[in-house]
């Protein structure tokens, strides 16, 4: 059960990693358009994999609560989605990957800001390191790494509103691709009718490269909620890190992004941080998992 668990979230964060890989495949669809055809295609996806699983009950526990913050999710993971195909197809791929790198320490922050969870000393020294690397690389940028940033409180908000509505990962992506179904089918045929749209006008491949997003899409997701049921949660917080060291390495050795050794030492606080992060969580676990004794 472990084993199998495990080799599901290991094949599920190798396919988000590799994700750099994808998108430039696309052009000259502009990111906005590949937007759209990922939550069109993303819904056809997700709802054939209901229909196989013959999984339509849930719809019916579906309330105006749910309705919600599934809304508010598929507006800030469109956000999120937006921003990361842009920065791959515009040759930003490794502050992509700073994004999710910065992530868990975001998630650290809405603890203590919507949770009122107390930080451990270590806590804190993540947050701080988090922080003085995020300093450091915008005066390596010349500007705050917005895209990072966009994509880290993004992708953290996303996750805050999915723990609110409570819903499983298919049923959930579902709902959230239909909210956005409209609007990215009116942008597509926008597109369309204005003689601007990429699909179909650039040969069978490019068109079902189009429409594979969806399954890119949906696969992972799948394969990320069998993980989930089947590993603890140390685990998965492990696993979480593969997927943005993926993204760094095709940004740096394969898109060849420029490195100066600034963005490196940037990189390198953010990734003490982690370490950091990631001890202290291990060793509070370790903490907690010892019983008592009189």
């Amino acid at each position: 059960m472990v084993r199998r668990g495990m080799a599901f979230g290991v094949a599920a964060y190798v396919m988000w990693g590799l994700f750099p890989l994808y998108w430039p495949l696309l052009k000259p669809a502009g990111a906005v358009e590949i937007l759209a055809h990922r939550i069109l295609w993303s819904l056809v996806a997700v709802a054939a994999v209901l229909a196989a699983r013959r999984s339509w009950r849930w719809t019916r526990a579906l309330g105006l609560r749910h309705w919600v913050l599934l809304g508010l999710a598929a507006a800030v993971i469109s956000v999120n989605w937006g921003t990361y195909i842009y920065a791959v197809n515009s040759g930003q791929t490794v502050e992509a990957a700073l994004g999710y790198f910065i992530n868990p320490l975001i998630s650290v922050v809405f603890g203590v800001a919507i949770f009122r969870e107390p930080l451990r000393p270590w806590q804190w020294t993540a947050v701080g390191l988090g922080t003085a690397a995020v300093v450091v690389l915008t005066v390596d940028y010349g500007r705050p790494p917005w895209i990072a940033l966009m994509l880290a409180f993004a992708f953290g908000t996303y996750g805050l509103l999915k723990k609110f509505a409570n819903m499983p990962s298919a049923e959930s992506l579902a709902v959230e691709t239909a909210v956005m179904v409209v609007p990215a089918l009116a942008f597509i045929l926008f597109l369309e009718g204005r003689g601007d749209a990429a699909f179909g006008h650039h040969g069978a491949g490019h068109a079902a490269l189009l429409v594979g997003a969806g399954v890119v899409t949906a696969v992972p997701l799948m394969l990320f909620n069998a993980s989930a049921i089947r590993l603890p949660m140390t685990a998965m917080g492990m696993l979480q890190y593969l997927a943005p060291v993926l993204q760094f390495v095709i940004g740096v050795f394969i898109q060849h992004e420029e490195m100066p050794a600034s963005r490196w030492a940037g990189f390198l606080l953010v990734w003490f941080a982690l370490i950091t992060l990631t001890w202290d969580g291990l060793r509070a676990g370790r903490r907690e998992a010892v019983p008592e004794t009189a």
